[in-house]
């Protein structure tokens, strides 16, 4: 279990930058994708009005997609170790060791 909220604030603490317009936006984005932080460079509004939203995307989206790149490795380590748990018990193997232990108690 302290892997898993490991694990979970691992994810917590990724932050991932997406770059456009030649490195004038930067932004940064967490391990859920939630935008962190926004740079632009004030040059980029030389840029027409249709360039820079498409600039400004694509570094979301670059930013996003890392964030999310790194948080999913952060989840499948964490599912490698989760699958070393026992599987629960079924209600049948209960039942049966119920009534063994309530037949050598007689």
């Amino acid at each position: 279990m302290r892997g898993l909220r490991e694990a979970q604030a691992a994810i917590g603490a990724v932050t991932a930058e997406g770059r456009g317009a030649g490195g004038m936006i930067r932004v940064a984005a967490d391990g859920r994708g939630r935008l962190t932080g926004v740079d632009l460079d004030p040059r980029v509004m030389r840029l027409p009005a249709g360039a820079l939203a498409t600039e400004a995307l694509k570094a979301i989206q670059d930013a996003q997609e890392a964030a999310g790149r790194q948080a999913q490795e952060i989840a499948e380590r964490a599912r490698e170790h989760a699958e070393a748990f026992p599987e629960p018990l079924d209600e049948e193997f209960v039942r049966r060791r119920v009534e063994q232990v309530a037949r050598e108690i007689e």
